[in-house]
């Protein structure tokens, strides 16, 4: 996600209801006596309750009046980079389709689908899997106006198939999920709960019994009072869609770092934030449903992932990399004499520059089935870091 900087205003009527409806829902499922919510229950109730759950509600989130812009909304030379990985792989297996997880407002899909009918490389079908049932009229609508002729493609379906053959994309999915939070005492780790006080939510710890923090982290040798998060959901999603995946690729784009990088020393205080209108705060009891919730990927806990599940993973490298490797600049070049290349170039200079997407986001690549070097990583991989 891309932060804009614009100043908070007032919380309209019904914003005010809708946060304060989720807060006594919240309230409740801790009771007066507790016990406490772990913090997963409490994001994953934040953000997915289906009345009052962040990305379950009508307002708006993406762009400048939203609370974040993700990189399909800057160009659409982002998709079209994409799609010239997908191409790839379509080109060599025709029989597989497209399944995009999270596709937020339509953006990805209708960039990738125009490549890929420009590259003649279209897939037997691009199918989404969008929990957000006002997302999915929002991507309908778009497909219905940009790409009419394609929408024979495209379908929605409740969960990844059993046995699916194709190219899976995940595009800032895993960010927001929901994520444990801990601390390291002088006694061991423990575990940042939301607890209640009256009736008033507060953030409070316990003691952890999951030793799985344990046995992570001992090598890190992290120093007492260091926060920081580990999302085990994330973890249990990428488990599951390999036992789901028959042959084909999982691309996962996101920000994030390999473990050594997630928790270094002076990532002392984690890299969960909120969002609110472009502003970030790192206060989870802010405004429950209103705004955004997030967390850096430890993309070395997703390979592991993989590689438990029998998936080989193909190949990591930073977003700049992967979209250099996939013609990003080529695309550009296309548009060169005409308006649209002197608006291109702000978003792709984003997209690329390490101040700005290039190398905060990375690109892992998981697959099973695939004998060939996969072009988004052609020109560098780092997968020695992970």
């Amino acid at each position: 996600m891309s932060k804009i900087s614009t100043p908070n205003v007032l919380l309209s009527d019904h914003e005010q209801l809708r946060t304060e409806a989720l807060t006594r829902i919240i309230a409740a499922q801790i009771g007066a006596d507790g016990p406490a919510l772990g913090f997963e229950q409490f994001m994953d109730l934040a953000l997915y309750h289906p009345d009052h759950g962040y990305y379950m509600s009508s307002a708006e989130k993406f762009g400048s009046a939203g609370d974040f812009v993700t990189a399909p909304g800057l160009t659409s030379l982002f998709g079209a980079s994409i799609g010239n990985q997908v191409g790839q792989i379509i080109d060599a297996n025709p029989e597989f389709g497209v399944l995009e997880y999270g596709a937020g407002a339509g953006q990805l899909a209708v960039a990738i689908l125009r490549q890929l009918e420009k590259l003649e490389s279209l897939p037997r079908c691009y199918e989404i899997i969008e929990i957000s049932p006002l997302l999915r009229d929002r991507q309908m609508e778009l497909f219905a106006a940009e790409i009419p002729h394609l929408l024979s493609l495209i379908s929605w379906l409740e969960q990844c198939p059993a046995e699916y053959c194709g190219v899976i994309l995940a595009n800032e999915l895993l960010d927001a999920m929901p994520v444990m939070r801990f601390i390291k005492t002088g006694q061991g780790f423990a575990e940042l709960v939301v607890d209640r006080k009256g009736e008033e939510l507060i953030l409070d710890q316990r003691g952890l019994t999951d030793g799985r923090l344990d046995d992570r982290f001992d090598s890190l040798a992290l120093e007492v009072d260091y926060r920081s998060e580990v999302n085990f959901t994330a973890e249990a999603w990428v488990s599951d869609l390999a036992a789901r995946l028959g042959s084909g690729a999982v691309l996962l784009i996101d920000y994030g770092y390999s473990r050594t990088e997630f928790y270094h020393p002076q990532r002392q205080q984690g890299t969960f934030l909120c969002y609110f209108r472009h502003s970030g705060a790192d206060d989870p009891l802010r405004y429950p449903g209103l705004q955004d919730m997030t967390a850096h990927v430890d993309f070395t806990a997703m390979a592991e992932a993989a590689d438990e599940a029998g998936l080989d993973v193909s190949g990591f490298t930073t977003q700049a990399n992967f979209l250099l490797s996939c013609g990003l600049l080529e695309q550009l070049e296309l548009l060169n004499g005409s308006d649209d290349y002197l608006d291109a170039l702000g978003p792709v200079k984003q997209l690329l520059l390490p101040g700005g997407m290039g190398e905060t986001f990375k690109v892992l690549a998981l697959t099973r089935g695939l004998d060939y070097p996969l072009l988004g990583f052609s020109t560098r991989d780092i997968r020695h870091t992970l």
